[in-house]
């Protein structure tokens, strides 16, 4: 069933921004109101008000940093999405005061597109990146609306909480994670109240539904991935044993019924752990994912990463970890990384490990960019906060 849109085709916009405005004022002021606002306005003024925001002013909140942005940026799930996202609303912000905001779980703006002169219109709203439009922070909006309701909404003019954001409509579709279900952000497209559509709403939800099936295509397309590393592995091990990406989704199986995911209470280490229905496992890593066997009466074996210099003056990094182990030729600067971290068994933050590589603890956007490489080989043995390996990894040097 298509969401429903703030306004019809057979409605006068101006005529109903009156309407929705008397309403507004009634509803603040406590008196009689001339109409009733749709439900999922009433329920998010209600949260807004419990919130203690302001209808004037809204409540204070002060922006992410850049730095923040950016790293919210890379583990939102949603930037490879984001051409497609642009490109798909593309026809609603060319050549108009409208804007396509990009924002995460959590209601804070991580990308804008649009006109510089709607760009310039939203910045007098703080609707900028690293800004957050929850409910609890601006009241009543499409982004922090669709995010509470975790459904499409449409918000016109004085069905916005706060009385500085009536010059305006909003439309936003949350998208949700195929993996596991849980949200990963809002598509929303903002701009001048009389130039709302009541096509706006399906078309953004539609965006948003593609965007999920796109996010579904590539978690295949990786699970076909780790099923090309993971079942000669599994086919070998001579014992129940199963490979897994990170959200518990089956690649390969070998003594164990086969079904297509692995309910799991928590994040996956490597060692021993009791998982689901397969009982007291070892878990070793793989690039892209997880193989598990049933346990053995031996305590289960660390993760050894070899790094040698080859003849022909290349370097070559081998991973063994239990029945698992594949080899990667590094580039120069993970290769780096990989000195500095097992340098470091303590960790470095972002801003040493840019300072190590780059000279200038400024520079973190261009750390995490070169560990997010790094990750595609080393996944699972890398930890964040700050960067290091896991504890049960031993880096070791040959000439």
């Amino acid at each position: 069933m298509q969401p429903e849109p703030a306004i019809t085709s057979a409605d006068d916009p101006r005529e109903f921004a009156a309407t929705l405005s008397a309403m507004y004022d009634a509803a603040m002021s406590g008196g009689k109101m001339p109409a009733h606002p749709r439900a999922v306005i009433s329920e998010s003024w209600a949260r807004a008000a419990d919130a203690g925001v302001d209808p004037e002013h809204g409540t204070d909140d002060d922006p992410l940093t850049f730095a923040a942005v950016q790293q919210r940026r890379a583990e939102s799930g949603l930037a490879d999405s984001l051409e497609a996202i642009v490109g798909g609303l593309s026809a609603v912000v060319t050549d108009s005061d409208n804007l396509v905001i990009v924002a995460d779980a959590s209601g804070h703006v991580l990308w804008r597109a649009g006109e510089s002169r709607a760009l310039r219109r939203a910045d007098r709203l703080r609707f900028t990146e690293g800004a957050s439009w929850t409910e609890k922070h601006v009241g009543t909006n499409a982004i922090g609306t669709a995010l509470a309701a975790h459904r499409p909404v449409q918000v016109f003019s004085a069905e916005h909480f706060v009385r500085s954001h009536h010059a305006w409509t909003c439309t936003a579709a949350p998208i949700r994670d195929p993996r596991t279900g849980e949200l990963l952000g809002v598509i929303d497209v903002s701009g001048p109240a009389p130039s709302i559509h009541p096509a706006t709403l399906a078309l953004v939800h539609s965006v948003a539904l593609l965007t999920e099936a796109q996010l579904r295509e590539q978690h295949r397309a990786q699970l076909d991935l780790l099923r090309s590393v993971g079942a000669p592995i599994v086919s070998r091990v001579g014992q129940p044993a199963v490979v897994i990406d990170q959200h518990g989704w089956v690649a390969a199986v070998n003594q164990v019924p086969a079904v297509a995911r692995i309910a799991m209470s928590r994040p996956l280490v490597a060692g021993r752990s009791v998982i689901g229905s397969l009982g007291l496992c070892d878990v070793d890593p793989l690039p892209g994912g997880w193989l598990v066997r049933a346990a053995q009466n031996a305590d289960p074996h660390g993760t050894v990463i070899s790094v040698t210099a080859e003849t022909d003056g290349s370097v070559s990094v081998h991973v063994e970890s239990g029945a698992a182990g594949w080899t990667f030729r590094p580039s120069p600067r993970h290769l780096q990384i990989i000195e500095l971290l097992a340098d470091h068994p303590e960790g470095l933050t972002a801003s040493a490990l840019a300072t190590e590589l780059f000279g200038s603890p400024d520079r973190t956007v261009s750390a995490r960019a070169e560990m997010s490489r790094l990750r595609k080989h080393l996944r699972e043995l890398l930890a964040s906060s700050p960067y290091r390996f896991t504890e049960s990894v031993q880096v070791r040097f040959a000439a």
